[in-house]
């Protein structure tokens, strides 16, 4: 499995925007065994994407979607930036297969 746990900082204002258009676009993406994404606790203008896939050829994969295309051509004007960003290997526990 790979797993990938990401912040995106979003412009002021925009997170819940931003976090409806990923939920639209990140629906049926072939090898995806979880996608949560999370509001930030601390920051107003921050969530965090977490990933589980299968393989990490799937998750590159899913980048040229055209529903996950779409997510990013009208999520990007929301983003001010990134923050940390960590690959893992998702081992097991619950909810994972």
């Amino acid at each position: 499995m790979y797993g990938l746990i990401g912040k995106i900082k979003t412009a002021d204002g925009k997170r819940d925007e931003l976090i409806s258009i990923l939920l639209e676009g990140t629906s049926d993406m072939p090898g995806c065994i979880q996608y949560v994404i999370a509001k930030d606790t601390n920051d107003v203008n921050a969530i965090w994407v977490t990933e589980v896939w299968d393989t990490q050829e799937n998750h590159q994969n899913s980048l040229s979607l055209p529903l996950v295309q779409e997510a990013i051509t009208r999520g990007k004007p929301l983003m001010a930036g990134f923050g940390e960003r960590f690959e893992t290997v998702p081992v097991g526990g619950h909810g994972l297969q």
